[in-house]
């Protein structure tokens, strides 16, 4: 069964590309032109990636996110968003709310595409039954769940899977570049920041002490 695309973007020539584009390529796309036509349907389209321009009128891609997020059907679904401002701000707002990627326009179709099979095949790839315990913390991979002295902790998909990757490697110093490879499954030149956002909101959601930068490599968990 084909996955499903939802994408929400004002632009029409934008959207009508990106339909075009991926149904060719064998994707099932469900295009809305803002948030609240998606929204006006319930959610009944839950599909396998949401792609999001942050600058849309009314509602833009950032309330959209938190709305995502606080679905209970929808806030493990992976978000990439588009967008066309170049201030790191901006970005850094995307992935602290939850965001699990950023394409800035004007973007090249194929490292779109890239950068959305890469988010697929990690959301499809199987994972390990065994529940991983670092201290307080039990990472459950089967249920994707992270328990903090038993109360569930909310994290978002590359979250949850950036906390599983170090505590799998708990001891071991892993660099910048492993995680984006091992996490985002693609190697582009100065998306390290990204890894640095996401240890933060994890830090953020966890507290001190779980995650600790080994200054001029990388992370670890001790």
């Amino acid at each position: 069964m084909p996955e499903t695309i939802v994408i929400i973007e004002d632009d029409e020539s934008i959207r009508e590309m990106l339909r075009y584009y991926f149904r060719s390529v064998g994707y099932e796309v469900g295009c809305f032109e803002s948030g609240e036509a998606y929204f006006e349907t319930g959610g009944e389209l839950k599909p396998s990636l949401f792609i999001l321009d942050i600058m849309l009128p009314g509602m833009d891609g950032l309330e959209i996110l938190r709305r995502l997020q606080a679905d209970a059907d929808l806030g493990d679904v992976p978000v990439l968003m588009l967008t066309a401002r170049t201030s790191e701000m901006d970005k850094v707002k995307g992935l602290e709310g939850g965001a699990d990627d950023y394409v800035v326009k004007p973007f090249g179709i194929m490292e779109l595409q890239a950068r959305v099979k890469a988010l697929l095949r990690r959301t499809g790839r199987p994972r390990s039954e065994a529940v991983i315990t670092c201290g307080d913390l039990e990472i459950n991979p089967a249920a994707r769940e992270v328990r903090k002295n038993g109360a569930l902790v909310e994290l978002t998909y590359k979250e949850f899977e950036l906390l599983r990757l170090l505590a799998s490697r708990r001891g071991m110093v892993l660099t910048r570049d492993d995680i984006l490879q091992a996490v985002w499954d693609y190697d582009f030149a100065g998306e390290t920041r990204t890894v640095d956002m996401h240890v933060k909101t994890l830090r953020q959601k966890l507290g001190d002490g779980y995650i600790q930068t080994v200054r001029g490599v990388g992370y670890k968990m001790p």
